[in-house]
């Protein structure tokens, strides 16, 4: 009995030291609570149950790495020199910076002014009119003057030989004259400033006691007459200024009555339409006559307008009279066949200096003539068309 006893486990107690079974947890006689011991045998187990397997360690030692380094140093320095010498001079590998594209800058052309076009009248060329050969045509050179043309014009339109045949009742293409552009209106002064330009003028420095009354007795021009040469708004003139007399307003002297003043010619007329060489047909209700104006016309003046027929068989010719710049061609004056016709015009300032035994004007020029154009006429004239 013994035996087993002390053969099975036991424990003391670390207060009171009394042996208790092993698997006692408290002291039966102190009370005493036993903590469990853990277990490290089995914790250990586990540990190497869970590690892993480890990589086989090489171990060297200082020498032999050295070694083993100087050797790798030297395959890598004969490995380039072999390199080099193949390859030659030896290239630089430094990246080299590739520059950046710059923009050149566009050039602005400045826009270019351009004048405005000049409203000058354009030659309009004309087809060649047929004309029968008459009686009275003698040669080539008759016709040709006749409509104002050159012989060689004629021969080259019709194919002529160079002695110009011609036969009565042949029909030629008559080529129309090589209309002339108008020249510029030239700066010619209007007519009150031309006067005045023309007027003989004596400077009058007032001294003391003048008057104006004075100064016009003295020279026989009216006093209204310096003040409105000079500008004047008073009858006050001062003294040191100067003043100009108009001798050209001189009062008339009694006794046999003066000699009107004749003013200066005027400028010869600009003609504007139609332009030389038009052509005008009963499509055309209307042949107006245009020209610029030479100034503005005083009482008695007027415009004179000439239109012949330079073709017809006998002399045809208009002349009429006007203020205006423009006449409308009558069509009583329209020729009445079916032939072309060329009709020329040109323009004359005029002056009426008295009447006739009948009551009618007497006009004499006041201007130079303007130059001479032509148009023409086909198809036959509407009657009942009033004159202008």
């Amino acid at each position: 009995m013994n035996q087993e006893s002390s053969s099975s486990k036991t424990k003391v107690c670390p207060t009171c030291g009394t042996r208790l079974s092993e698997n006692a947890t408290r002291c039966l006689v102190c009370g005493t609570e036993f903590t469990p011991k853990p277990e490290l045998k089995i914790a250990k187990k586990a540990e190497k149950s869970v590690q892993a397997s480890r990589m086989p360690e090489i171990r060297l030692s200082l020498p032999a790495a050295v070694g083993i380094l100087a050797v790798v140093i030297i395959i890598a320095s004969v490995v380039v020199f072999f390199a080099l010498s193949r390859g030659g001079t030896a290239t630089n590998l430094t990246p080299e910076e590739s520059p950046t594209p710059t923009v050149s800058p566009t050039v602005t052309i400045p826009p270019t002014n351009t004048l405005p076009a000049t409203d000058v009248p354009t030659a309009t060329l004309q087809p060649p009119f047929d004309y029968t050969v008459s009686a009275g045509d003698g040669s080539c050179s008759q016709i040709a003057f006749t409509f104002g043309v050159s012989v060689q014009s004629i021969i080259i339109t019709n194919n002529l030989a160079s002695s110009c045949p011609i036969s009565v009742g042949q029909v030629l293409k008559i080529p129309y004259p090589t209309p002339t552009i108008p020249p510029p209106p030239t700066n010619t002064p209007l007519p009150d400033n031309a006067t005045k330009e023309a007027c003989e003028t004596v400077p009058v420095t007032v001294q003391d006691g003048d008057t104006l009354s004075s100064i016009a007795l003295n020279y026989a021009v009216p006093p209204d007459a310096i003040k409105e040469w000079n500008g004047l708004t008073t009858d006050n003139v001062f003294i040191g200024t100067t003043i100009n007399v108009p001798l050209c307003k001189r009062a008339a002297t009694p006794g046999p009555t003066p000699t009107a003043t004749i003013p200066p010619p005027y400028p010869a007329p600009n003609l504007l339409l139609p332009a030389d060489g038009a052509a005008f047909s009963l499509a055309n209700d209307v042949v107006t006559l245009q020209w610029a104006s030479v100034g503005t016309l005083r009482g008695g003046e007027a415009y004179q307008i000439i239109v012949e027929d330079i073709t017809a068989d006998q002399p045809r010719r208009l002349t009429d009279y006007v203020t205006d710049t423009k006449y409308i061609v009558p069509t009583t004056f329209r020729p009445k066949d079916n032939v072309a016709h060329v009709l020329r015009w040109w323009i004359i300032p005029v002056r009426q200096d008295g009447t006739d035994d009948q009551g009618q004007p007497i006009w004499v020029t006041s201007g130079a003539a303007s130059e001479k154009r032509v148009f023409t006429w086909v198809g036959i004239a509407v009657e009942g068309t009033p004159n202008p």
